[in-house]
Formats: C-alpha cells, sequence, structure tokens
C-alpha cells in the first residue's frame, strides 16, 4: 500500500499574505468548494479572531458541505499569563465551527523573548495549554512550530521542547515550519532525521520559497517521513511566497508514486491555478511548471522533430496528466517539422515532401529578421502560411485611411483622435469616420464600421490588449515599432502582430490581421 501524503492548503490564510493578493469572503467560498472537489485533505480557511472577513467565510462555510476536505481555522496560542478557557482567541476558532485547528507557536527561543517578550518556561506553557483545551472540543489539533529550523539551529534543546509540550498535549500534528524561508534541503534533511529521533508523532512540513527551495524541501520532507504538507496554489504567500502546492501535488503522485490526491484529479490542476489567479486579479504565471503556457512549448526545431516522434525527449511528463498541452512556437530557430506541427494545428495540409514548408520557413525567418514576432501572435503566422501557400482570401482591400489627433483647449480637456478609412468590400467603396480615445482606438472604430455590415460576427469582436515595443531604441523616433494586439469574441482569443517605423502602420497591419482571423475561422465553422 502506498504511503499517503495529506496536502493541507493554506492559500485563504498564507497567500493572502502575499503582495497584492486578496480574497472576498465569497471568494474563499468559491475557491474551497474547488479545492475540495480537486482533493485536497485539509482547507485552511483563515484566522476568525483577527478580521471580520475570515469570521465571514467560516460562517458562510456552515452552509457548505465539503466532500473531501476538513475545514481547519487558525489562531496563535493563548496570551501570555492567560489561560485558555478565556482566550478571545480560542472562542472564536471554536465559534467558526471548523473540525480543525491550526495552532502556531513559536519554537526559537530569540522569537519567544524579543518578539513575543516572554519567557522561555511560559511559552512552553502557552503550547501545552492551548493544544490540551482545544483536543477535546475539535477533532484534530495541529500545532504548526514557527520559525522551527531557525530555532533548531539556534537552540536545538529548546526547539525540540516546544514539539514535545504540543506532543504530550495531544497534537494530532507537529507541523516543522522554515518560516523565514532560508533553510536549503540538505540542511532542512539533517534537521528533520534529529526532529524523528525525538519525536514520534505525525510530521508535517511548511515551508516559504525566500531561497526559491519551498517545493524541493517540501519533497525532501516527504522522503524523510513527513506525511503532511503545507502550501499555497501558485505558491502566493508573504514576501516570496509559499510551496507551490501546483508543483508538490503532481511531484508527489506521477513522480514519487505517493496517495495524495485522486490522480485522475490531476487533469484539473490547471484549471484550478488559473482560477485562484483569476479570483486574485493575477496574470496566469507563463512559465510556472506543470500548468504554465511554456511548461511544455518547444521552440528549437530539433526539439520538435524529436517531440513529434517521442514526446518524452523534451517532456518530463504527459501535459494532458496535469490538464496542460503541448505547444509549438514559431520563430527564427524554427525548423520544417516547427511548420509541420503548426499547420496541422490550424488544419492546413502541409506534405513534409513539397516546397511548401520551406518557403513558408523562409517568409517567416525573413519577417523575423524585419522584427516580427509570431511567439505572441499566431493568428498572424496562421495567415501568413494561407499568403505564402497562395490560399489567402482577401476580405476587404484598404484604399486609404488617415488618421488626426486634435489638441483641444481647456485644462481637463483631453486630445480627440479621429481616424477616416477608404476600403473596398465585396465590390463596394466604403468611406467612414470614427473617433477614439487614440489613433489606434479610431482606427479600429472606423474600420470596423465599414465592414460590420458586411460582416456583423465583428460586432462580438474585443480589442482586448495592445502592447508597443521599439526594436531599437538607438534610432531614436525612426526606430522601428512592433506592435502586438490581443483580440477576443467570447470564445476565442488571438494574437497579431505588426512592424513598421511608423507605429500608425503597425498598429494597422496587426488590427487587419486580427479581424481576417476572425473572419477566417468565422467562415471554417460554418
Amino acid at each position: 500500500m502506498r504511503r499517503l501524503i495529506r496536502i493541507d492548503d493554506t492559500t485563504l490564510r498564507d497567500g493572502t499574505q502575499g503582495e497584492g493578493v486578496s480574497f472576498s469572503s465569497e471568494d474563499k467560498v468559491r475557491l474551497a468548494s474547488r479545492m475540495d472537489a480537486l482533493g485536497i485533505h485539509y482547507i485552511e480557511g483563515g484566522w476568525p479572531g483577527a478580521n471580520p472577513n475570515d469570521l465571514r467565510f467560516f460562517r458562510r462555510m456552515q452552509d457548505v458541505t465539503l466532500k473531501h476536505a476538513k475545514l481547519a481555522a487558525f489562531s496563535m496560542t493563548r496570551r501570555a499569563g492567560g489561560r485558555a478557557e478565556g482566550d478571545q482567541n480560542m472562542q472564536a476558532l471554536i465559534d467558526a465551527g471548523g473540525p480543525v485547528a491550526t495552532i502556531v507557536g513559536k519554537s526559537w527561543d530569540f522569537h519567544v523573548t524579543d518578539a513575543l517578550g516572554t519567557t522561555l518556561p511560559e511559552n512552553l506553557a502557552m503550547i501545552g495549554d492551548t493544544i490540551a483545551y482545544l483536543r477535546p472540543r475539535m477533532d484534530e489539533v495541529l500545532f504548526d512550530a514557527e520559525h522551527f529550523f531557525d530555532g533548531f539551529r539556534a537552540n536545538r534543546d529548546y526547539a525540540l521542547a516546544t514539539l514535545k509540550a504540543a506532543a504530550d498535549a495531544g497534537a494530532h500534528w507537529l507541523v516543522l515550519c522554515d518560516t523565514n524561508g532560508g533553510t536549503l534541503p540538505a540542511d532542512l534533511v539533517e534537521i528533520i532525521r534529529a526532529v524523528k529521533r525525538h519525536v514520534s508523532a505525525r510530521l508535517g512540513i511548511h515551508v516559504h520559497n525566500d531561497a526559491e527551495c519551498a517545493v524541493a524541501n517540501s519533497l525532501a520532507a516527504v522522503a524523510e517521513g513527513c506525511e503532511q504538507v503545507q502550501g499555497t496554489l501558485n505558491g502566493f504567500g508573504e514576501r516570496c511566497g509559499n510551496a507551490n502546492l501546483v508543483s508538490v501535488i503532481p511531484a508527489l503522485v506521477l513522480k514519487m508514486k505517493l496517495e495524495c490526491i485522486p490522480e485522475a484529479n490531476l487533469r484539473e490542476l490547471r484549471d484550478v491555478s488559473r482560477f485562484v489567479s483569476e479570483l486574485a486579479n493575477r496574470k496566469p504565471w507563463s512559465s510556472q511548471p506543470y500548468v504554465g503556457d511554456s511548461a511544455f512549448a518547444h521552440k528549437g526545431g530539433m526539439h520538435v522533430s524529436a517531440a513529434q516522434k517521442h514526446p518524452e525527449t523534451y517532456e518530463h511528463i504527459d501535459p494532458e496528466a496535469v490538464g496542460n498541452h503541448r505547444r509549438v512556437l514559431v520563430s527564427e530557430l524554427s525548423g520544417t517539422s516547427n511548420i509541420l506541427w503548426k499547420a496541422k494545428e490550424f488544419g492546413i495540409d502541409l506534405d513534409h515532401e513539397t516546397p511548401d514548408s520551406r518557403r513558408i520557413l523562409d517568409r517567416l525567418k525573413e519577417l523575423e529578421d524585419q522584427g516580427f514576432l509570431f511567439e505572441g501572435a499566431e493568428a498572424s503566422f496562421e495567415l501568413l502560411m494561407e499568403r505564402a501557400l497562395g490560399r489567402h482570401k482577401a476580405w476587404f482591400q484598404l484604399e486609404a485611411y488617415r488618421v488626426i489627433v486634435e489638441e483641444q483647449t481647456g485644462d481637463d480637456a483631453a486630445p480627440v483622435a479621429e481616424a477616416t478609412v477608404r476600403v473596398r468590400v465585396k465590390g463596394m467603396l466604403e468611406h467612414t469616420a470614427a473617433s477614439g480615445n487614440g489613433p489606434v482606438n479610431a482606427l479600429d472604430h472606423a474600420l470596423r464600421k465599414a465592414l460590420e455590415e458586411f460582416y456583423p460576427s465583428l460586432k462580438t469582436m474585443k480589442l482586448l490588449d495592445y502592447k508597443v515595443r521599439i526594436l531599437d531604441e538607438t534610432a531614436g523616433t525612426a526606430a522601428k515599432t512592433r506592435v502586438l494586439i490581443t483580440s477576443g469574441d467570447g470564445e476565442e482569443t488571438w494574437g497579431t502582430v505588426g512592424v513598421a517605423e511608423n507605429i500608425i502602420e503597425a498598429s494597422w497591419q496587426a488590427l487587419v490581421d486580427s479581424i481576417e482571423y476572425k473572419l477566417r475561422r468565422d467562415e471554417r465553422q460554418r
């Protein structure tokens, strides 16, 4: 039977201590439900005695049935010189209604004397009294030994004494915390081995990422016998964050072959990661291991060729196992394999033995030498392939455009941009004008105005993002400009690119590609 490693997700408390991360009580309810569906064992919901938002969350969760996870409420030990029975934090924790209590206590003598301002014996009494009071009132009590690894290095005997105080009082779990996040794996392993010689209780691990070792330390701790891992989704947390459970969980299941969440649930990992980012109003980390857009992206032609034959040559796991997918990028580093892969992805019939793929590759490298970049503009690359193959359909032809920016008088008056466009659509000349909050926005409005009567589906399309990059800073205002545009229609998002010495011309190129991609895709779907 495989060893079971329990996951204690602290995103709803520790994760919200990260800079710029905040969840409403309703956000936390939705997140808890997703964690439960994923198969997380413990969900630490927050500190009900510390703020109203956490208290509201626990009250809301009393009406929510968790099918898999146990809800944990967090608190500190009773106050120095007081009694657990009369401590407001203890009462708030019990009133929260969660079956599990997570109690943090000091295990570093320096923190006891200088941060808490109390004595070493009193701190041990605080730990013991708190655990003993909660033991009969909760299903489980976890003791988080804060700063344990720093404390062990500073005063080994006292750090171990804090664990003994918690264990003697009945704590179900002793969680060793690397709160400052500076411990390296070799040191962590040595200390855990020493702990196991003195403590028989079940151990957990809680590490921060200040030395970029949180995931490695968590896995090393499991290898040394820890049976619980605390961390956060996407590694959110104070300073440099906590152990990233999105990396820890698949490593435990797929690589260490341990029982954790159900293996089938790993396919939800990418979606859960993005769900958390969305609620935190954070852009997903493209290079995030396992679930990021770049995690299984191949760019070099040799890599793509090998991955086509045997994916394991450049992929450490099957991307679908964690809900991700393989991607092939196109650039000046591309080979014929990249072109064939993308052609298949776009539904373009391209044979390896014909000169078509070489012609597309040559055109690609020629354009990238001019400053085009297709990694974030795959819609433009699809159109490039169609043009190189002589299959491009012209949905409209530009005759002329003009953009005027007028500076208005008045202290609060913003400049007004107006664009005029003349295009020929289905044999008819359309001459339209529109204003916007900038020259590109005005140009976009004018072009849409000319085309929407002929192509009504364009009304669903929106410009979502607009980026400008100066390619040669030394050329000053004469430098080439690259414009990347992201567009969407509620069903799909796509990127397009334009390059020119004139920023308006570069923007026009990207706008035209964006509209033509939308029209081409709509036609194929009919």
